[in-house]
This record gives C-alpha cells, structure tokens and sequence, in this order.
C-alpha cells in the first residue's frame, strides 16, 4: 500500500542506469553490511542487508527498518533517527544522527506506533527530549544484522558512546559503553513529550517499570481501549548511582513520562541493561524476561537469536545467483518473517476488540488488503506452524469485536478496502491448515459477505475517515441490491465492487468446503458482480452511479485507476479475458498497459499483472515481464525496493517470482508460472520434502522456458499445484534465449462456466 502517485511522472531517471551498475552508481554494499568485501558468508542471515528498503535511491524508498527481532517478534528493536508516526517510520538511512533505540510495534509506513519504549545513553546534563539528546553516527560505524546491532555515536569532544542490541521475541538486551564521566545516564522514555505515560524506579532491585498508553490507531478506529498498555520492565547488571522520573508533573508518577539511571563511568565501562515488554501487565513484562533473557549473557542472547534466523532461512536453498541477488533474496526472506507479530505471552494475550486479557495464542499487524495476495500464500509454505494460529487470531478477533478485522494496529482501523481475512481463511482451508474452527471460519466470512455496516448508506467511508463504526464491506448495503457499489453514494466504490466480487470468490470456497452448495452456488455467482462495471465501449472497469449511469472514468478508485483495476479480476482471469472479446483484444490491452508505464510495482493491485499473459496463450511475455520487473524494482541498495513493502508483500513478490512460480489467485492453491532467475531453488517443507526448482541454460538472456517437467512427466501449463509442491516434486526448466510456444494452448475455466455445471 502506498499514498504517493508516481503514474504523475511515468519516466524514472533511475530506468538510464542498467540493473548490474546500480552498485557502482550508488555505493559499496560490503560497506553497508558491516563488513569488507573480503567477508565469507557461510550462513543466511550473513545475507541479509537491513538497509535494503531504510533509503531513498534509484528504485524508491521501501519504508523498512533494521529491526533486531526474531521472527515475528512481538516486539522490534530499531535505532531512531526521526519521530516515527502515522506517515513516517522510525530510522531513515539518509539521518545521520540518532535520539534513541526504541521497542517498536509499528508494522509499515501507513500505520502508527502503539506501546513503544525507548532507551537512549547520555553522558554529562539530562537530556529528555529527543531533539535535544541526538547523536551524529555514520554508517561505517554501525552494524546491522537480524540478530545484532551496534553503533559508535559521536559524545563531543572525542568521546564515543557505543549502544549493542540483540533481543528475542518480547525481551531485548543491550549495552551501552561509556567514556569516562561522572554521570553517564541511560535514559528510558516510557512516553514521548506531548503523551501520558508512567515510569516508576525501584533503586534497590535496579529496575525501572512503567507503560505507554499511546496507540496511534485510536482515531482509525471505533475502539476506546481504556485498559490498552504497552508495559515494560528495564533491569540493570550495576547498581544505580542516582536514579529519578522526569516529565510534566514528576511528584504524580501516573504524569511521569520517562526515568533515568546515573553511573559515573570508567573509560571503556560497560553499562548492561535487559528489557521484557508486555501487553498485559508490568508483572508479565518481567515474567517475559526472566523466561526469554533468564541471565546476564549478551552473547548467548545473540547466538540463540542468530540461530533461530539461520534455522528459518536456511528453509529456502538458492544456486546460481549472483552475491547481490543473495542479499536481495534473502532479505526478502527476512522482512517476509516478521508478520503478522505474535502477540500472546505465555499462553495468555491481551485482546485489542474486547480491552480484556484471554487465553490463547494471538497475533496482530496483518496489512491484509496488502498480504492476501502473495505474503499469506508464502508463508503457508515457509511457516507453516505459525498459519492455522494466525487464522485462529482473526477469527477470535471476530469473536471479541464483532468482525475479522482489515488491517488490526492492533485494534480496528478500517484502513483499505474489501475485507480480505475471507482469503486467508478460504486459503488456509483450501490447503487444509488446522488450528481453527472451520464452522467459526464460515460464521465470520459469511457475515463479512452479508452484514453491511452501521450506517452504510449515510456514511460515504472516505479513507482514514476517523472515528466511524468497523466499515468492514462499505457499500455492502448497495451491491447486494444492485450488484454493484454506487460511486456517488460510496468513496473508493468501482475498486470496492472488484475487490469484495474476489471476496465472495473465496467465501464461496469455504461453503464449499463444508458442503454448504446452496451457499457455495450463491456466493460463486456474486463473485460476478465484477462484470457489471465493466463498459464495453471503452474496454475498461468503470465505475457507475446509484441510478446506473456511467460516473466518471477516474472516479471510484482506491490507489490506482481504470488501467489498474481493469486487471483485478484475480479469481476470473478467463471471464475477464471473455468480457473484453477474446485472447487477442486481451493481449493487445495488456500490451497497453505496460508499453504505456501504467505498471506501478510499488503498489500491490499490479502484483499479479506480469503473470496474465499465462492465461492468454502467451506464457513467454510472462516470462520476460516478471523478469524485467524483478531486475528494475529490487537492488541491493537502501534505495532497493521500490514501495511500502506492506508487512511483506512486496518481498514475497520478489521471493516468488525469483523461484520462478507466483499465487495469481492465492485462495486457488494455484502457482503461475513466471521464469526463475537463479540456476535452483529448493524449498525444505515442515513435512520433511523438498520442492525444487530446477533449470537447465538459465541466465540473463536465456529467460524463456523451451520445456517443462514435473517430477520427469511433461508439464505443458503454466500452472503448479499446492498439493505438488506439498508432495515434495521437482520442476525442470529448459530455459532459451527465444520464446517458444511452451504452455500456450493452457485455457483455464471461467467462473461461469464452473458456476453452470455446479448449478446442475
């Protein structure tokens, strides 16, 4: 998801600069992993560049940050160089000073912060606030990594202060080395100026406590949350020297924003400090601690942390690519692991819908109008044991609120269109995921499909409109009367009538998994609605009034256009391909779309445009588009990744079609085939088998399949199954330098077509 409109200016500077000179064009990348060129990178992690995606550069600005965190990790360790928000992120490659090391559950550009902590080392007077406590870095003294991070800052006068990280799930550890001083102080903001918060210091057990009340989501939202609290507890190896609260009212602690703790220091001393959070009490906070970080042993914390991200990453083995295509790959890899967040402690999770504390496993920040589309789908092959959980979590969401939730931060924020938790659940029903009540699952898509919202027709549901009830399916109220979303009466209305037809696609596909056909039928035939705004005059969506009529071509529409919607038939490519007349007007018009510059790979609706020709009888414009999009979009640059990666979407993109096969229809449990770009790539499944892929000739030029087998029986359709993958198969490719006519008699089924013989 991004707000920033490049289709303005459809001619980037950066398209003069060939792919394999980015790195001389910018700056050394063995610079920018903390370490020289001459380094041996004998495990995954050691490929992952946490810059990728900080800066601005060539390709765009992929809003990521170099979280220190473990694989969904309820809480994310980051330097802060700006005052992140709703709109901006904590750490900027291009900031060159830094005013904190802060405990974030912010999950993407667009959405806010929301229990945060920070702690900052000082030497000489207090400095509370962050403009005033700043310290000037520069990358050559930092090291980034999943598992460890470390900056030298400038003190003045000659003096460094150094500041380590590593951390697990809920807890963090860091050091802080000092010059010598009489007062080194580490500084702990429970709160920023401006916000409540609470600190409270017990000199003798050398800890400090407190909690952060402040969630940015709350105008998002209809939720009042008055017990919602970040809590944490900061414990210290030394003894305090002096100790004390700072903030408007410090005599009154609840006023209390921050503390902070004295040591006078040696030269080259070392100050330790270890952090639990929760979301559930101070008391958790410290059991999360003593159960995650149970003693003073950095480096055991850093190695335990190191191995459950080589354990993970070493999921997917790659050969033949290149050292920049392994820092792009596997990086990807990791910004594609860190959510949905787990959010539950110790068996126990604190319930953003209902303000009150459950039993169970629970999980947030699920960008879903981003992630249905590919992240899901990856991670049902690369964390399998996290899928069923991260079903559960939304349908207990629907339990404690009332619905599923669009994108929870950590409550509901009726951010995006469409209520796409219904492909998740028909995705992890279709591939046969447990750990969830499949009979819950129906209860709570079917509402999304059936229950308007409170007052749908008086509310226009602008986007980010505050304070309004759960928008859930805007317009639901219209489309269900007239198979279409009135743009007059409803924001966003012509992308809301092809998103929510795609819904009911996949909410038909849980009826039919439990046999419910009269549903199955109903649900299946409203996924068609997609056809009624389709003009045929033009060749495009467009959107309609309440009274029938054409609105405008450029009204209606949620980041993108016609061009781009037109395209977003994700369930019914065949129907769509028949509605504008046949392969060849199809082709014609895709050809358009991106000879035209209409393509904006940094927004996720365009995600599956380059694997359309797979479906019209031309796979090898397929295979050259994927490729060309994937060479231009992705570098091993801060500046690498063009776009809000979105919780991971716009890495499982690249993940996926690098792999050489991606999930057009996700809820399908059907790959397309693309063209991969590495010599292999084998996925080690939770089952115990292997999935490769496979090439022969591969390189730059030989990007076009000349023949296919699976498991050494002839496959002639651009399609892979989930259930091959699963079963532990092989794909051979025999790759060439020309298009070949492999796979180009495929003619899937349209949705009618399916919907006729299910009626009879």
């Amino acid at each position: 998801m991004t707000r920033t409109n490049r289709a303005a200016s459809p001619t980037w500077p950066w398209r003069a600069i060939a792919p394999s000179r980015y790195l001389a064009a910018i700056i050394s990348v063995a610079a920018l992993v903390g370490g020289s060129a001459s380094v041996v990178r004998a495990d995954p992690v050691d490929w992952v560049n946490l810059y990728i995606g900080t800066g601005s550069g060539p390709i765009g600005y992929g809003r990521t940050m170099p979280y220190v965190t473990p694989p969904f990790g309820m809480t994310s360790w980051t330097p802060q160089t700006r005052q992140n928000r709703q709109g901006g992120t904590s750490y900027k490659y291009e900031d060159k000073a830094i005013s904190g090391f802060m405990g974030t559950h912010q999950p993407a550009l667009w959405m806010g912060d929301y229990g945060y902590v920070t702690l900052m080392p000082e030497i000489g007077a207090l400095k509370t606030k962050p403009e005033d406590r700043k310290l000037a870095y520069v990358h050559s003294d930092e090291v980034v990594r999943p598992d460890y991070y470390a900056v030298s800052m400038d003190a003045g006068q000659g003096r460094k202060i150094r500041t380590e990280i590593t951390a697990t799930a809920r807890a963090a550890y860091l050091r802080f080395t000092f010059p010598a001083d009489a007062a080194s102080t580490v500084l702990i903001e429970a709160s920023r100026p401006g916000h409540k918060g609470f600190a409270h210091v017990d000199a003798a057990a050398r800890e400090i406590t407190g909690y952060n009340p402040d969630r940015m989501d709350a105008n998002l939202g209809p939720m009042a949350l008055p017990n919602f609290k970040g809590y944490f507890v900061v414990q210290f190896r030394r003894a305090f020297d002096d100790a004390g609260l700072y903030g408007d009212g410090q005599a009154e602690p609840t006023q209390a924003i921050g503390a902070y703790a004295h040591f006078k220091t040696r030269e080259g001393e070392v100050v330790e400090a270890r952090i639990g959070t929760s979301f559930i009490s101070i008391d958790q906070a410290r059991a999360n601690l003593q159960a995650e970080i149970p003693g003073w042993d950095f480096e055991k914390t850093r190695q335990a942390l190191r191995s459950e991200w080589n354990t993970k990453l070493s999921e997917i083995d790659i050969g033949g690519a290149t050292d920049d295509q392994r820092h792009v790959f596997y990086t990807a890899f990791y910004h594609s692991l860190l959510y949905p967040r787990r959010f539950s402690e110790q068996g126990r999770y604190y319930s953003a819908f209902d303000d009150r504390v459950h039993k169970g496993e629970s999980y947030t920040d699920y960008s879903m109008w981003d992630i249905f589309r590919a992240e899901f789908s990856l991670l049902s092959l690369t964390a399998p044991e996290h899928t069923g959980g991260m079903v559960q979590a939304l349908l207990q969401n629907y339990q404690e609120g009332g619905w599923m939730p669009k994108w929870p931060n950590p409550a509901y924020t009726n951010i995006m269109i469409g209520t796409h938790a219904d492909s998740l659940v028909a995705e992890a029903i279709s591939k046969h995921f447990k750990g969830f009540d499949y009979n819950l699952a129906w209860d709570a898509v079917y509402k999304d499909a059936m229950s308007p919202p409170d007052g749908d027709t008086t509310r226009r549901w602008g986007d980010r409109e505050e304070h309004t009830p759960y928008e859930a399916r805007a317009g639901l109220t219209y489309l269900k009367k007239l198979g279409y979303i009135p743009v007059d009466k409803t924001s966003e209305a012509a992308s809301s009538t092809l998103e929510d037809s795609y819904d009911d696609w996949c909410v038909a596909q849980v009826a039919k998994a439990l046999g419910k056909t009269k549903e199955y039928q109903f649900f299946l035939k409203r996924s068609l609605n997609y056809r009624n705004i389709f003009n045929p005059k033009t060749g495009f969506m467009q959107g309609k009034n309440l009274d029938g009529s054409w609105a405008d071509p450029n009204a209606g529409w949620t980041e993108g256009g016609a061009w781009v919607y037109t395209w977003a038939v994700m369930h019914d490519i065949p129907g769509l391909i028949k509605l504008m007349g046949g392969n060849t007007i199809y082709n014609k018009k895709l050809d358009e779309y991106f000879d035209g510059d209409h393509n904006w790979h940094s927004n996720e609706p365009s995600h599956h445009f380059g694997y359309l020709y797979d479906y019209s009888g031309q796979p090898w414009k397929t295979q050259a588009k994927v490729r060309e999009i994937a060479n231009w979009e992705y570098a091993n640059l801060p500046g690498g990744l063009d776009g809000d990666d979105d919780c991971g979407q716009m890495s499982a993109w690249y993940m996926f079609t690098a792999m050489g096969f991606y999930p057009v229809n996700p809820s399908s449990g059907d790959y397309m085939i693309g063209s991969p770009m590495y010599g292999s790539a084998t996925i080690h499944l939770a089952n115990g088998k292997d999935f490769s892929v496979r090439t022969q000739n591969n390189s730059d030029k030989n990007m076009y399949i000349q023949s296919a087998t699976l498991n050494g029986k002839p496959l002639n359709i651009p399609v892979l199954r989930y259930a091959d993958i699963m079963k532990g198969s092989t794909l051979k490719l025999v790759m060439g330098p020309k298009p070949s006519a492999w796979a180009s008699g495929w003619r899937p089924t349209p949705v009618a077509a399916t919907l006729a013989v299910a009626g009879k």
